[in-house]
């Protein structure tokens, strides 16, 4: 790429120097009476560097190490078993180890830590490295798959830690300044800086109950688990992930928000490992402009209720399909992420004033947010040999457990929580999460009923499954 240069001849440049003093005035006279020249050097020089030295000693690395085993595909052939016998299989490398790159933020002084799930997700051994570069080994008090949230806990004897302050997620708005500390690519500590792009996005595929602050302060691979904090030095979120082509930062990047991060913190002072999830105990989808037209709503907003569960809080309170959730607690709602992070937010037992459209009017219910009921059993077993789901361990759907899996309430069959590899099930392609719906035009409603079509039924076998909103039909003979 070349450089061009110009010269200005003279009378060009006193010509272009008249012009700009006339648009400076000109600009200058529509300037507020309060806007001044800066006074002073200080009054110059901005830095962040005051925030960095307060929150940086409170933003650890932590890594996560594994050992795996190899799998070759002719490990266990029995033509290379044939020639070859046992030493083709012991010349194979049988372990491999895996390593693992995040960050963490110290949220309590005696040595609490929140970060990632998907940092320490199936770590075997587990480094905090703190600012200091001090390492520890770290314990997992709490890893919560859906929420992509973990609680560690280092043992630092009595020496107290500098933690981070948390602050309100919800007093965000866009525009707003914000750091991001973390451990990019592991080249070390790094603050990076940008604003909040968006506010309560969702529907990214990152988290059941996402509901996720967007910024463009550059967040790359290292940086999860660690922490966006605002200019009084507050965290207000745990970088998580980030929108990318290419593996790097281009300026869309996301972070969990404080509200999720105290639910984290409230769990484990309760010696919780999971976060309790409060119920509603409704099913909806997000109001399109079409249906606002419908309903008489201003414009699109708010979760429109196609199913109540019985028994539910929303159903003691009289909330019936066809309401439309407008706010939780005075939060919008668009969608089914944005009330499951908004609920996950409160406790179990707690009240919620929910705003609803209802009729043409708007209207104010309150309800006491309850734990989803584990009933009827889920009698989580293996089912029988000798027929095509031979392999598969599967239990009854309740609203606990379609909770749990993130399954419409409204759910019903026998859910596949664990399948055998190299069973007739697995040959099949049935996988964890799928729905057993029929057995040969036979509707399932428990793991009893199943087991026992399973043992009486032959061949040929027409299996109906269900996976996500997609419906399998697979006839075995």
């Amino acid at each position: 790429m070349r450089v061009m240069r110009r010269s200005l001849g003279r009378k060009s440049f006193i010509l272009m120097l008249a012009t700009l003093l006339l648009l400076a005035g000109a600009a200058g006279a529509q300037q507020p009476a309060t806007t001044a020249v800066p006074s002073s050097r200080e009054a110059v020089r901005q830095s962040f560097a005051p925030i960095v030295k307060r929150t940086a000693p409170a933003v650890v690395n932590v890594f996560s190490r594994r050992v795996v085993e190899n799998h070759s595909p002719f490990q266990n052939d029995p033509f290379f078993r044939r020639f070859f016998g046992d030493a083709f299989r012991l010349a194979l490398p049988r372990e491999r180890v895996l390593n693992s790159l995040g960050s963490g933020v110290i949220l309590d002084a005696s040595g609490l830590i929140v970060t990632n799930y998907h940092v320490i997700n199936g770590a075997q051994e587990i480094t905090v490295v703190l600012n200091d570069r001090r390492e520890f080994s770290a314990t997992v008090l709490l890893s919560d798959e859906q929420l992509d949230l973990a609680a560690l806990k280092i043992d630092v004897g009595k020496e107290r830690l500098p933690v981070l302050e948390i602050a309100d997620s919800d007093a965000l708005q866009v525009g707003d300044l914000v750091l991001a500390i973390g451990n990019p690519f592991g080249v070390g500590q790094t603050v990076t800086t940008g604003i909040v792009s968006a506010l309560a996005r969702t529907g990214l595929g990152l988290g059941t109950f996402g509901s996720y602050i967007q910024t463009d302060a550059a967040i790359n691979p290292g940086n999860s688990g660690g922490a966006l904090v605002d200019l009084d030095g507050h965290l207000v979120g745990i970088n998580t992930a980030i929108y990318s082509e290419s593996g790097g930062s281009v300026g869309i990047g996301f972070a969990i928000p404080t509200g999720l991060v105290r639910a984290v913190l409230a769990a484990v002072a309760k010696g919780q490992h999971l976060v309790a999830r409060p119920w509603l105990g409704v099913n909806g989808e997000g109001v399109t402009a079409e249906a606002a037209r419908k309903l008489g709503l201003p414009h699109p907003i708010g979760l429109q209720i196609t199913d109540v569960a019985a028994g539910s809080p929303a159903g003691g309170a009289g909330l019936i399909a066809g309401d439309v959730i407008l706010a939780i607690d005075g939060h919008d709602i668009d969608d089914t992420d944005g009330m499951r992070f908004r609920l996950a937010t409160l406790g179990i037992g707690t009240p919620a004033e929910l705003t609803v459209w209802h009729g043409g009017t708007t209207r104010t219910v309150k309800v006491t947010l309850a734990a989803a009921p584990d009933q009827p059993a889920r009698d989580v077993s293996e089912l029988p040999p000798g027929n095509p789901l031979a392999g598969v361990s599967a239990g009854n759907l309740n609203p606990a457990f379609a909770e749990e899996v993130n399954l419409p309430q409204n759910a019903r069959g026998v859910i596949v929580v664990a399948v055998t590899s190299g069973s007739p099930a697995a040959r099949l392609g049935v996988q964890n999460g799928d729905l057993i719906i029929e057995i040969n035009s036979r509707k399932i409603a428990n793991v009893a009923q199943l087991k026992s079509l399973l043992t009486q039924s032959k061949s040929p076998w027409t299996i109906v499954l269900r996976r996500g909103n997609r419906t399998f039909t697979a006839v075995v003979r």
